[in-house]
Order: C-alpha cells, then structure tokens, then sequence
C-alpha cells in the first residue's frame, strides 16, 4: 500500500487546530499525557499498540511513570503525514483530555 506523503507547514498547521492536546511541527506531531498511575499509563500505551497496529503505523512513545509522551511522524516520509494525524485522532479517543 502506498504511503501518504509529507503534509506541508499549513497542512500541519491546520491539522494541529483539530488537534488542541498536541503540538508540532513538520518534524511531528507531539503529546504528553498524565495517567493516575503507572498501571494505567501501560495499559493506555496497550490500547495505543492496537490502534498502531490496525493503522500499521506506530508512534514513538517514551514512558515515564505515569506520563506518556508520543511522536507521532513518518519516517519513511521524512515527516508528518495523514497518517498521523489519524493516529493523532485515534489516540486522542482513547486518553482523557
């Protein structure tokens, strides 16, 4: 399946305005969120992998304790794609706001 190509700066910056958790650039699309505990910051981190998975397009994810800190960009691109920002979209129904 072909790859979506890289998004330019006002496309990132119009995705970026749906998108008020995250910030980014064209280098991606960034997010950090605060769970309860380090329980459930793996647990969302799971329900990431699915959704990753069923995309076949995985974020980069730095786990620290109970935060959560995702890069969301397409290396094969060289940046950022569509497909993060539908993985943007897509992580965002599954952590609280």
């Amino acid at each position: 399946m072909p790859r979506p190509p890289r998004l330019s700066p006002d496309e990132i910056a119009a995705a970026l305005s749906g998108l008020p958790l995250w910030s980014g650039d064209g280098d991606g699309l960034r997010r950090s969120v605060e769970l309860p505990g380090f329980p459930d910051a793996v647990a969302a981190l799971v329900r990431i992998g699915f959704v990753a998975e069923e995309l076949d397009h995985h974020p980069d994810v730095d786990l620290r304790w109970r935060t959560l800190h995702l890069t969301l960009a397409s290396h094969s691109a060289g940046g950022v794609t569509d497909l993060d920002v539908q993985l943007a979209r897509r992580i965002d129904a599954l952590l609280p706001g």
